[in-house]
């Protein structure tokens, strides 16, 4: 019989999608955490078509408004995502170093 655990939670696949958008690879997180590649690879598939759907509606715009608009906010959200990674990896290395307190929020 086959082990079954909880759904994961909407911010963990959240995550996920983010951190596979940004560059690393499903296989990569299906070593570290209990997820299969597969599974990661499903929700980031599931992610971009509801993104896509929600871009397809963008009345009052021509079509090379519409396009730059799209890109703009892909790479928004990539830069975004790009951002918070850094800022986490910096907090985490200050700790490291002793740079910061580790009660520190670093905000």
């Amino acid at each position: 019989m086959p082990k079954t655990r909880p759904p994961y939670s909407a911010e963990f696949r959240r995550q996920m999608v983010d951190l596979v958008r940004a560059g690393r690879h499903p296989d990569d997180f299906a070593r570290e955490f209990e997820p299969t590649a597969q599974s990661i690879r499903n929700w980031t598939a599931d992610a971009d078509k509801k993104e896509s759907r929600r871009e397809e509606v963008l009345p009052g715009l021509n079509v090379a408004e519409r396009d730059e608009l799209i890109r703009l906010r892909r790479e928004n959200k990539q830069l975004r995502v790009e951002r918070d990674i850094l800022s986490k990896a910096a907090a985490w290395f200050a700790r490291e170093t002793g740079a910061l307190p580790s009660g520190s929020s670093g905000s």
